[in-house]
């Protein structure tokens, strides 16, 4: 067998699919909406079969077959650990994605802990520090900042604002509307300076740039699998042990107990306390097989790529007379492969609707779950945006044809009339 192609991008399921357009004939589809769930890498299909056939429960079972399949759980806690740069004392939790482990966070806290966030955070970073269950005292939501070091002022004044005992500050690695990345390392070090923590919202990064624990200094990271290639439904909140440790089982059944009486319960010691119920074994496994594959494929180089790639598809939506980008900072920010903008002369979802089904491109139209940062940033007139977000399945031919497409609805608008099937919520042609 020849040795790997060391520049040979990861390879997808799917890549390659051919889809029927509305207009007539076929084009390969373009998926440009790895923002919302990446493809299932084809590493991480191949692990899951693998894995199948001794399938079993995990750290119950005597049998071969429970003992092949705890040893894959744990290894897989294990690469995910390497994956993020967790320090040796760090507890690696799996849940069900960024939103589960942030809630976990929050009702992990001590009670009372003061909670920082900017309004430019995705609703799984925003709303879970207020919501029931919760043991936040008070939650400060700091307004956009015109620039990151507005960004680090602003988190430095809330933190030293809050009342005395535990604060947290929350914030997001990368943005799920702009791309734009927020300067984990330097809110860290506030945050440390100010006596508080921090958890960093990974989501939107970690598919696209490395992202470590013990380098950025954050106490905590969490994100989810389906955004990095591995659609299996886990997620991982990992990070600091004490607060972890206290707290009451974010679920209480089996797994989670270390004895059960008529009278009492004794929780388990981490991370099974927060693993509570047969876990997503198949999940875990898929989400090591991601962090491996990237990690082995060279994350820095699979950056690059997506650069290019970007610079492509901002460059020629630049272009385009009509068509607005929507950023927090300057245009030259750094940014993962994320860009969001409008059309002046035709709604969000008719422009998303006519890529899809005029040109079999994929795009996501909308608010994007962070509806405070989106409504802030759209131009006068417009509701929603449209997004197109790259990933390893992306080509150049997949981007100029984006680029074109849009050029050519901004110009003379959809070859098509569109309709709301209101059974997947969404526009399609109307052939009636």
């Amino acid at each position: 067998m020849p040795p790997a192609d060391p520049c040979a991008v990861p390879a997808v399921v799917g890549a390659g699919a051919r889809v029927e357009l509305a207009t007539g004939g076929h084009a390969e589809y373009a998926n440009l909406d790895h923002a919302a769930s990446a493809p299932c890498l084809a590493a991480v299909s191949d692990a899951v079969a693998a894995a199948l056939p001794t399938y079993a429960s995990v750290h119950r079972g005597a049998g071969l077959h429970s003992q092949i399949t705890t040893r894959a759980y744990e290894r897989a806690r294990a690469s995910v650990a390497r994956f993020v740069g967790a320090r040796g004392s760090d507890a690696v939790v799996f849940v069900r994605g960024t939103t589960d482990a942030l809630n976990l966070l929050a009702r992990s806290l001590p009670e009372g802990c003061a909670v920082v966030v900017f309004a430019a955070e995705h609703h799984a970073s925003l709303l879970p520090w207020q919501h029931r269950g919760s043991r936040a005292g008070s939650v400060a939501r700091l307004p956009l900042p015109p620039n990151p070091d507005a960004a680090v002022a602003a988190a430095r004044a809330a933190l030293r604002a809050a009342p005395e005992g535990p604060r947290l500050l929350c914030v997001t690695a990368a943005s799920n509307v702009t791309g734009e990345v927020w300067p984990v390392a330097e809110l860290a070090a506030v945050a440390h300076e100010e006596g508080a923590r921090i958890c960093v919202d990974a989501a939107q990064l970690l598919p696209h740039q490395a992202f470590s624990l013990s380098r950025s200094g954050a106490d905590y990271v969490a994100f989810s699998a389906h955004k990095l290639y591995a659609p299996f439904g886990t997620g991982v909140l990992a990070g600091r042990t004490d607060w972890l440790r206290a707290a009451a089982p974010y679920l209480a059944g089996g797994g989670a107990t270390a004895a059960v009486t008529d009278t009492d319960v004794r929780w388990n010691d981490l991370p099974a306390r927060h693993e509570a119920g047969s876990p997503n074994v198949l999940g875990a496994v898929a989400l090591a097989a991601a962090c491996d594959t990237l990690a082995d494929a060279g994350q820095d180089r699979l950056h690059a790529r997506e650069q290019e790639l970007l610079g492509r598809l901002r460059t020629g939506l630049a272009d385009v007379p009509g068509v607005t980008e929507l950023r927090l900072w300057a245009a030259d920010h750094p940014r993962v492969g994320i860009s969001s903008f409008v059309v002046d002369t035709l709604p969000a979802d008719v422009v998303a609707a006519a890529l899809s089904a005029e040109y079999g491109i994929g795009v996501r139209d909308g608010l994007f779950c962070a509806h405070p940062l989106t409504r802030r940033l759209l131009p006068e007139g417009h509701g929603s945006a449209v997004r197109a977000s790259i990933g390893l399945g992306t080509t150049a031919e997949h981007v100029d044809r984006l680029v074109r497409a849009v050029g050519e609805l901004a110009r003379r608008g959809p070859r098509l009339r569109y309709r709301l099937d209101e059974s997947i919520g969404h526009l399609v042609p109307d052939h009636g």
